[in-house]
């Protein structure tokens, strides 16, 4: 209704409360017709998005929390006498846990979000209604999952030696401090030290590709039942999850080609979406592992340069586009398709799994009579 609209009684129907006062506030009632308490997903008739709040509080200071949260108003006056316990720290966490607010005598240890789009078709329910329990799912910790990829990546690859980065990527000393300065020498520079971490990253990431493969083969994933089993294939979209054996040989294959790149001292240049996808994949875990965590062995004997370890200039000049990122959002679901209103809008592209080892146009294409590795 336009505002300043008066609600008659007799267009409420049954919609309000039997026992809501004469002075019913309009906005409240409106919402009642609007999203009934009681109905189900299918009775409502816009989208209905689910919210997954995570947070994690180290209470440092009980007491100035509880001091906090009675200033806040809790307990409520009218919670019942069992439940008012002036020393629940758990209630009063989540009491002030509400707001974005700092609480005071405690500090954030984890705040993550997810959300998704409830959808009928799908099987989808809104919690009220739900038959089964609503779990969610944030996934095994990131430094967990960090710290996993450091002890693998310590063990000896199935690969050879390593390359001779120091003369593959053999790099000039900058030609001054000067941040704009425009000599070829103070221009960004895959350096030797860079080059061995994303090598090192690839031939992991291609192993436990392979591995994967041996042990599940064709079977879809599962990521409550594969999470911490599944060394790759839980970490890509949910769209690749029903993918076949051969396919996920050619992605770990994928992740060879690059680390070949390298070990010819030319720059990992992904020549399809699963290539994207697994250099992705290489500059993250190089990223999140930390500048400390590669000195170690043959690498500490690398000449050093002001650009080691620069992973945010990697993903800058690594890629055309980050299109294939989109893929791990709800928000874009159904932007793989080529169909898709979107995805022709932004000129994306066929992103589907299947597409995934079509070659780009504007780059050369592997050799398509090329082996595997394992």
């Amino acid at each position: 209704m336009p505002p300043g609209s008066y609600l008659k009684w007799d267009q409420i129907a049954d919609g309000a409360d039997e026992g809501a006062d004469e002075d019913t506030d309009t906005e409240a009632v409106a919402r009642t017709l609007r999203t009934p308490d009681d109905a189900r997903l299918a009775d409502l008739a816009g989208p209905v998005v689910r919210v997954e709040v995570l947070r994690e509080f180290h209470v440092h200071d009980a007491q100035a929390v509880l001091k906090a949260a009675r200033s806040a108003g809790w307990p409520l006056p009218d919670d019942e006498p069992e439940d008012d316990d002036p020393q629940d720290l758990v209630d009063a966490v989540m009491w002030l846990g509400e707001t974005d607010r700092e609480i005071k005598g405690a500090d954030t240890v984890t705040d993550a979000c997810q959300g998704m789009r409830l959808r009928p078709e799908n099987g989808h329910e809104v919690a009220d209604w739900s038959e089964d329990p609503v779990i969610a799912d944030f996934g095994p910790g990131w430094r967990r999952k960090a710290a996993a990829r450091q002890v693998e990546s310590a063990k000896p690859s199935t690969k050879e030696k390593s390359p001779d980065f120091a003369a593959l990527f053999e790099v000039q000393p900058p030609h001054c401090e000067d941040p704009e300065c425009e000599d070829e020498r103070c221009r960004w520079q895959l350096t030797p030290r860079t080059a061995d971490v994303l090598y090192t990253e690839l031939c992991v990431l291609a192993d436990q590709a392979y591995d994967d493969c041996e042990e599940l083969g064709d079977k879809p994933v599962v990521p409550d039942e594969h999470e911490g089993l599944w060394g790759v294939f839980t970490s890509l979209p949910k769209l690749t999850f029903t993918a076949d054996l051969r396919w996920r040989r050619r992605f770990a294959r994928a992740a060879d080609d690059l680390a070949g790149d390298l070990e010819r001292g030319q720059w990992p240049e992904p020549t399809c979406t699963a290539e994207e996808l697994a250099l992705h994949l290489a500059v993250r875990y190089a990223r999140d592992r930390g500048d400390e965590d590669h000195v170690v062995g043959e690498h500490g004997s690398l000449p050093t340069h002001r650009d080691d370890y620069d992973f945010e200039m990697c993903a800058e000049v690594f890629f055309q586009d980050t299109d294939v990122l989109m893929l791990y959002s709800a928000r874009f679901d159904g932007i793989e398709d080529p169909d898709d209103e979107t995805n022709q809008y932004m000129g994306i592209g066929d992103l589907r799994a299947a597409a995934w080892f079509e070659p780009f146009g504007n780059v050369p294409a592997r050799d398509p009579h090329r082996g595997f590795r394992r």
